[in-house]
């Protein structure tokens, strides 16, 4: 017999905002993490512990603009769509690109994506050098946090239970004059796990670094990344001395922490993503992007 499961499927935003606020509910975009986190046995029926509320047809949820310099993507904007759309940053393409097959990027959202909190999840390095801000909107108002606050572990994440992730913010992103980079590396170029993923962001201004950060996945519980570390490359001269470089790697080298699982071992996982940070600071120059 199959266990019935309680739905909900409103047709705006705010009637399901009022659902959350009166019950404890799992909240349904695409599916394609959230299916397999309550998946059991094969041949046996999917059991959720809390009623379904559905949220990816909602309007509100699908909306991508610009606000002067920050781009806002709608936390319900498939893979696909944002592949179609022009405001979308290449670098973020790219990311895209390397997610699943065309089936799962039809229905897996970016916002599903940054509340699996998955430490391989594939565009979080790059929205960590984007500086991304997360809009939770709940009956109670709006409330804007930092990506790297709202990500606290494997699985965990600073929403509360009335909440919705709502809108994603990359600051300053169609500001020109950054060059930033993606790099997965996995089994195959796309469909895959990510073994260790990597981001970069520098911006030069006239031959000195103006600002830089780096982001990696799968090398640790949540995204590494190290704000004091990046500041010590501030206002070096491009191309950086190999002392800088050196300087840099072994002080990442001393936070990168990944495990040993059926992907890859932690050796390979910290080689890679070194030399991955070593060939991006070694480059003579950056053209923006």
């Amino acid at each position: 017999m199959v266990e019935k499961i309680t739905t909900y499927r409103f047709d705006r935003l705010d009637q399901t905002l009022s659902q959350l606020n009166n019950e404890d509910c799992v909240i349904m975009a695409g599916g394609t993490d959230v299916m397999v986190l309550h998946k059991s046995g094969r041949g046996v029926p999917l059991k959720f512990p809390k009623p379904l509320v559905f949220i990816d047809h909602l309007s509100e949820l699908k909306q991508v603009y610009q606000n002067h310099n920050d781009l806002h993507i709608g936390a319900c904007c498939t893979y696909s769509e944002l592949l179609d759309h022009p405001s979308i940053p290449l670098p973020l393409k790219n990311a895209i690109k390397t997610i699943a097959a065309p089936a799962i990027r039809n229905r897996g959202t970016l916002g599903g994506n940054i509340c699996n909190a998955s430490p391989a999840g594939d565009t979080l390095p790059l929205l960590y050098v984007y500086n991304t801000k997360l809009l939770l909107r709940s009956v109670n108002g709006d409330r804007v946090v930092a990506i790297s606050d709202f990500i606290q572990g494997p699985r965990r994440i600073g929403r509360h239970q009335n909440e919705i992730l709502a809108e994603i913010i990359l600051p300053s992103v169609l500001e020109k004059g950054a060059h930033v980079v993606f790099e997965k590396v996995g089994n195959r170029n796309a469909d895959a796990i990510a073994k260790v993923g990597f981001a970069g962001y520098i911006r030069i201004n006239d031959g000195r670094i103006d600002d830089v950060r780096f982001a990696f996945g799968a090398v640790g519980p949540t995204m590494v990344r190290s704000v004091d570390i990046e500041k010590t490359l501030i206002g070096k001269t491009i191309p950086l001395a190999d002392a800088d470089i050196a300087q840099v790697v072994a002080a990442f080298e001393k936070i990168i922490r990944p495990i040993d699982d059926q992907r890859s071992t932690a050796l390979y996982r910290k080689t890679v993503a070194l030399n991955l940070l070593r060939y991006f600071l070694s480059r003579k120059q950056y053209q923006p992007n």
